[in-house]
């Protein structure tokens, strides 16, 4: 179980190798994503607080990267923030999600980004429920939701 310190720790001394990488030219990201799935996803961009249903869905179900697939959380670990966006506590493994510092430094916040192609995701913030206390504060636009495996 990842926790706060360890998340530190990828994010200065970087992550584990994904099991696999995509990578496409820009104008294939564009050609695939919609404009508001580009921004977000391509362009760090942060969709509206509350905009998207997902929030609020808490069925079994496994929740993965709209751009390449990869699964990346298990509804089991989904939880209610109240922030606006749908909050996790741990992704399904390890490897799946690269974390990187982002803005000032006495922020201490942590850009989270699927590992696999680079999709900018969310955050990670030390405010998360037990046992892990973290809270995976996701783009409901980067991820898609698929029936559990």
């Amino acid at each position: 179980m990842l926790k706060w310190p360890d998340v530190l720790n990828l994010a200065k001394s970087g992550n584990p190798a994904p099991d696999r990488k995509v990578v496409k030219t820009d104008a294939e990201w564009r050609e695939q994503l919609s404009d508001e799935e580009y921004h977000v996803t391509r362009q760090a961009g942060t969709e509206r607080a509350f905009s998207s249903e997902m929030c609020s869905l808490f069925e079994p179900g496994i929740y993965s990267c709209l751009c390449c697939d990869t699964v990346l959380f298990d509804a089991s670990e989904k939880f209610e923030s109240h922030t606006g966006w749908p909050s996790f506590t741990q992704p399904i493994k390890d490897n799946v999600i690269a974390y990187r510092f982002d803005g000032p430094a006495f922020l201490k916040r942590i850009e989270t980004i699927c590992n696999t192609c680079d999709a900018h995701l969310g955050h990670v913030f030390p405010d998360g429920p037990a046992p892990s206390g973290l809270r995976y504060c996701m783009n409901a636009v980067a991820l898609q939701k698929a029936a559990k495996v």
